[in-house]
C-alpha cells in the first residue's frame, strides 16, 4: 500500500501575504469549505497574533471547518503561541504551527541571537504549543540557506520537545530540485528520531522551482507539501497545489505516495480564490488555466480527436474542467438558486443575505441569458463588497465616448453618506470613468495594475477587472465584474478605494520573530 501524502494548504495564511491578496473573515470561511469539500488534510487558517482580524478569521475557520484540520501559525514567542491556541479552541482538529529562523544570515542579521539561544527558543515554543494541542510544527525558516549540521541539532531538539511535523521551507525560493531533494534525504537519515515526525516542504516559486522541489523533496521522503491554490503567495508565489498533486497522482510510476484529494474540486477552488483575491489565472497556467486543455494544432486536433492520451496526459474531467454544471437564467427561481449557491459551498446567513443576493441574480439574468457557475461565484464575491459600512458606493455613472472626440465621464457616488458627483475627459472611456472617480476620492494613489478577464464565454459576458493601487506603499486588489466593462471598471476601483480606507493593522509572521 503506498503511502499517503499530506497537503498542506496555505492559501488563507502565505497566499494571503500576496500584495493586495487580502480576505475577509466571512471569503476565508468560503475558501476553507471549499478547501475541506476538495478534501484538503491541513488548512492553514492564518497567523491569529497579526491582528485582531486575522484572530476572528482563524477563530471563525476553526468553528466552520469539520473534516480537515485547522491550523494557526506563530512565531517562537509566548504570545503569539497562546493567541493561536485560542483562535484554534473550537476547531475539532487543531494544529499549532512554530518557527524561527536558522540561517546564519538571518540568526546574525535578523534575530541577533546565537544559535544555542535560537535552539532554546525553538524547543520553548514547541513545549509550549504542546500545551494546546499534541499536532505541533515546527519550521526552521531560511532552511534552505541553513546549515545542514544546525538543521540537524534543532530538529532533534524540537522533535524530543513534542514536535510531530519537520516543515523545511525554502523561504527565498533559492534551492534547485536536486540539491533540495537531497537535503531532506539527509535530514531523514542523519537525524536520530526523525522516525518520530512527518517530514514536510514549504516551497516558494522565485526561480520558478517551487513545484520542481517539492517533487524531488517527496521522492526524497518528504510526506507533506505545504503549497496555496494557482500558487498564490507573496512574491513569486509559492508551490501551486493543483500542480504538485496533479503531477503526483499522474505520475504514479514514480512516486511511492499518493494524496486522497477530490481533484474533481480542483478548479471551483481556483476560480473562488481568484475571484475573491483578485489575481486572474494566466491562460497557460497548468491544470487551471483556460488553455490548459485546448489544442490550436492541426496535428495535436487530429490526434485527440482519434485517441485523446495522444496529447492528454490527464481527463479535463478529473480536475472539473468538464464537470456538469446547471445553467441557470432569468426564470430560475429562489429555491433553484439557493440550492445551486450551496453546492458551489456558500450558504447565507439571513434571508435578507439570500434576497439580496437573488436580487443581483434577477438584475444579471435580464443582461445575460445564460448564468454559469463562474457568474455566481463572482455573483456573491460582489455582494461581500456591498457591506453595510461600504465607506464609498457607486450611485451612477454616464460615459460619452465617440469617434473623434475626447472621452468624458461623469460619476455620482455615496461617500461616507453624502452624495459627490465629478467629472473628468480621459484617452478612453475607461480612463474618463477612473479619473472621475478619483477626482471625488482623492486618493492619490498610483494605479499599478489594471487587467481585464471575460469570467464565461460569449459576447455577453461578465467582464471581470482588476486594479491594483499603490498609496505611499500599501498595496491594494481591487475587483469588480459588469457585462459592462467600463462600469465593472469603476466597481473595482471603488472596491479598492474602500480597501484603502481601512486600517492595515496586520503584522507580517516573518518580520520582528523576537
Amino acid at each position: 500500500m503506498k503511502d499517503k501524502l499530506i497537503i498542506f494548504d496555505t492559501t488563507l495564511r502565505d497566499g494571503e501575504q500576496s500584495p493586495g491578496a487580502s480576505m475577509t473573515r466571512d471569503e476565508k470561511v468560503r475558501i476553507a469549505k471549499a478547501l475541506e469539500r476538495m478534501k484538503v488534510d491541513v488548512i492553514e487558517a492564518g497567523f491569529p497574533a497579526a491582528s485582531a482580524g486575522d484572530f476572528e478569521a482563524v477563530e471563525a475557520v476553526a468553528r466552520a471547518i469539520k473534516n480537515s484540520t485547522v491550523c494557526g501559525l506563530a512565531r517562537a514567542l509566548d504570545k503569539d503561541i497562546d493567541k493561536a491556541g485560542a483562535a484554534l479552541k473550537d476547531a475539532k482538529s487543531a494544529r499549532i504551527h512554530t518557527f524561527i529562523a536558522t540561517s546564519p544570515i538571518h540568526m546574525k542579521m535578523k534575530l541577533q541571537m546565537h544559535p544555542d539561544q535560537v535552539i532554546e527558543y525553538a524547543v520553548r515554543a514547541v513545549k509550549r504549543a504542546r500545551q494546546f494541542t499534541d499536532n505541533v510544527e515546527f519550521s526552521p525558516e531560511d532552511a534552505g540557506r541553513s546549515e545542514e549540521d544546525f538543521l540537524c541539532r534543532i530538529l532533534e531538539a524540537v522533535i524530543d520537545a513534542g514536535a510531530t511535523t519537520l516543515n523545511i521551507p525554502d523561504t527565498v525560493g533559492y534551492s534547485l530540485p536536486e540539491q533540495f531533494g537531497a537535503t531532506i534525504a539527509n535530514l531523514i537519515k542523519r537525524i536520530p528520531n526523525s522516525d518520530k515526525a512527518v517530514f514536510s516542504v514549504h516551497c516558494h516559486n522565485d526561480l520558478g522551482l517551487a513545484v520542481a522541489n517539492s517533487l524531488s523533496a517527496v521522492m526524497n521522503g518528504a510526506r507533506q507539501v505545504e503549497c496555496t491554490i494557482n500558487g498564490l503567495g507573496e512574491r513569486a508565489g509559492n508551490a501551486s497545489l493543483e500542480e504538485v498533486v496533479m503531477a503526483v497522482r499522474t505520475r504514479q510510476d514514480m512516486f511511492t505516495c499518493d494524496t486522497t484529494l477530490d481533484t474533481r474540486e480542483i478548479m471551483t477552488c481556483s476560480r473562488l480564490v481568484s475571484s475573491i483575491t483578485g489575481f486572474p489565472v494566466q491562460p497557460n497556467k497548468a491544470i487551471v488555466g483556460a488553455n490548459a486543455f485546448a489544442h490550436e494544432s492541426g496535428i495535436h486536433q487530429d490526434g485527440v480527436l482519434k485517441s485523446r492520451e495522444t496529447y492528454e496526459i490527464m481527463r479535463a474531467e478529473d480536475v472539473g474542467w468538464a464537470a456538469n454544471r446547471m445553467v441557470m437564467g432569468k426564470h430560475s427561481g429562489r429555491n433553484a438558486f439557493k440550492s445551486r449557491m450551496t453546492e458551489l459551498g456558500f450558504e447565507f446567513t439571513s434571508e435578507e443575505e439570500l434576497n439580496d443576493a437573488f436580487f443581483r441574480f434577477k438584475q444579471l439574468a435580464d443582461k445575460k441569458h445564460e448564468i454559469f457557475d463562474e457568474d455566481l461565484q463572482a455573483l456573491i464575491t460582489e455582494v461581500s463588497f456591498h457591506a453595510e459600512d461600504e465607506y464609498v458606493k457607486l450611485i451612477a455613472l454616464s460615459v460619452c465616448s465617440e469617434t473623434g472626440e475626447v472621452p468624458h465621464a461623469k460619476v455620482t457616488l455615496r461617500v461616507d453618506n453624502k452624495e459627490l458627483t465629478g467629472s473628468a475627459s480621459g484617452s478612453g472611456a475607461v480612463d474618463a470613468s477612473l479619473k472621475a472617480i478619483e477626482s471625488v476620492v482623492n486618493t492619490k494613489a498610483i494605479l499599478e495594475l489594471y487587467s481585464v478577464n471575460n469570467i464565461t464565454n460569449g459576447t455577453d459576458a461578465q467582464g471581470e477587472v482588476t486594479v491594483r493601487l499603490d498609496k505611499a506603499g500599501r498595496i491594494v486588489n481591487g475587483l469588480g465584474a459588469d457585462t459592462d466593462i467600463v462600469i465593472a471598471s469603476a466597481k473595482a476601483y471603488i472596491n479598492a478605494v474602500n480597501k484603502l480606507h481601512v486600517p492595515n493593522q496586520r503584522r507580517h509572521p516573518q518580520k520582528g520573530d523576537v
